[in-house]
């Protein structure tokens, strides 16, 4: 299976980053000249993806204008066609990517963080995704010595048995925010219009029926950045050049 739309979540207020890049959304923050976000729409185009949705919040208009500036122009990257939900309040991450859901036009797509550069391969994620006839699937990075995030657990089919907490682990693999999702089978689960993917979909999943709530994860070890700490964001500065 090809996948060739995009969800990018670039609605958070950045409350973290906010005594390093003050007065803009996260996503917007820049890195050596370009703003964060364009080198996860860059990388994605290169990787076959040419339909983006936008889902927007907190300062969106400073989003669109970047995007009808650089990606809109005449003759710049013509395969490329994205488009907005801007929510009213905030909808948490599911919410936020339900919305998105409803205006996609591909039976499968991928959703991304725009805070987060996570380099997964789109093509490998979306054969796994259709081998396993899957309802989400998750990219999983492997981490050492690590606190700020949870760890997943794996069956040996790929399919993920459980989410453990955030603390301090050794090694695992952490939910790297980059996932394959069954647009249908996603607004078919009955969800609030404001919840939290993590917690009230990919959590309960796991006790919910498995033939529409399969959730299966995907080692990906490829490079990782969340800009969501200032230390991070810094780091940003030093590992990624624009081309």
């Amino acid at each position: 299976m090809s996948l060739r739309e995009a969800i990018i979540l670039a609605g958070g207020l950045g409350t973290r980053l906010r005594s390093a890049v003050p007065d803009l959304p996260k996503c917007m923050a820049p890195v050596n000249g370009k703003p964060f976000i364009a080198y996860v729409i860059d990388y994605y185009v290169a990787q076959g993806i040419g339909k983006f949705i936008f889902s927007l919040g907190y300062k969106h208009e400073v989003i669109e204008q970047y995007l009808h500036t650089q990606y809109a122009r005449a003759g710049h990257l013509p395969e490329l066609a994205f488009s907005y939900v801007v929510e009213a309040a905030p909808l948490g991450t599911g919410g936020a990517i339900q919305a998105a859901c409803q205006a996609a036009t591909e039976e499968n797509v991928l959703v991304l963080n725009g805070d987060t550069m996570f380099k997964v391969s789109p093509a490998q994620m979306g054969r796994f995704h259709a081998s396993h006839d899957a309802a989400c699937t998750l990219a999983l990075k492997p981490m050492r010595d690590f606190d700020r995030y949870g760890v997943v657990s794996l069956r040996e089919d790929g399919s993920v048995s459980d989410f453990k907490e955030k603390q301090f682990y050794r090694e695992g693999l952490i939910n790297g925010g980059v996932y394959v999702v069954n647009t249908a089978r996603l607004l078919a689960a009955g969800l609030p219009e404001r919840f939290s993917f993590e917690k009230d979909y990919l959590e309960q999943s796991l006790n919910g029926p498995q033939n529409k709530r399969a959730v299966y994860g995907i080692v990906q070890d490829a490079y990782f950045i969340d800009i969501g700490i200032p230390a991070d964001y810094e780091r940003a500065q030093q590992e990624l050049l624009p081309v």
